[in-house]
């Protein structure tokens, strides 16, 4: 399997100048994939270490170029690093307490919001959340290069978020995430810890890819 010098380069720098040890997951694979999306999981365990902020504009400059339906691109991101202690303080208060616990570790916290009406006609927008999920997708591969990971969060209060951010009417929150280089396990509580090191699992391609009609199995998945 080919690996992207500029993302091995970085993954050596970013291996080397942290003392703790880091944790990585590579997905275990029944298909050769590329680097990028084999090492990309969701820590709990973050690094004492900043994101600079030229690192960070390059994530939402990767989302900014996500595919959307008509070019709505119907994404907002509400953003907040810890040196902000305000809105750092501002974001962590709309997770629920669990994800809270340690997301309040990582360098960066981030929630995304979608338009739900067209800027044109102002229509309901069908695809507005599979749209901001491709925009965030794509800001997950770019933080994954630069040695980052992403850990998006349903648990978090979307009417508090409303509230605490003001966020319009037409625009839903959609996800919380967390943004930082992967630390180590052994710093987290012991449940979360198990939850750290378990195991990656996934449904197998022939529960999800049909041809013809629902639960036909596709001929090219079938093992």
């Amino acid at each position: 399997m080919h690996r992207p010098a500029h993302f091995a380069h970085l993954m050596h720098v970013s291996e080397q100048s942290d003392k703790v040890q880091k944790m990585q997951k590579p997905a275990v694979t029944n298909v050769a994939l590329h680097e990028v999306i084999r090492h990309r999981w969701s820590p709990r365990a973050f690094a004492e270490k900043a994101v600079p902020p030229e690192v960070l504009r390059s994530l939402f400059e990767a989302a900014r170029w996500a595919p959307s339906s008509n070019n709505e691109q119907p994404w907002a991101y509400l953003v907040a690093t810890k040196d902000d202690a305000e809105n750092f303080a501002k974001m962590l208060s709309v997770l629920v307490e669990f994800n809270a616990s340690w997301a309040r570790h990582a360098p960066a916290l981030g929630l995304s919001v979608a338009h739900l009406k067209t800027q044109r006609e102002g229509k309901a927008n069908r695809v507005a959340l599979h749209d901001v999920g491709s925009a965030t997708a794509q800001l997950t591969f770019e933080a994954n290069t630069r040695g980052l990971q992403v850990h998006q969060m349903a648990g978090f209060d979307a009417e508090k978020a409303r509230q605490t951010f003001a966020i319009p009417a037409d625009w839903e929150p959609v996800a919380a995430m967390a943004i930082g280089y992967p630390g180590n396990a052994d710093t987290l509580s012991e449940k979360l810890r198990e939850r750290e090191l378990a195991p990656r699992t996934r449904k197998a391609l022939g529960e999800f890819v049909m041809t013809g009609g629902w639960g036909h199995t596709a001929p090219f998945v079938a093992t």
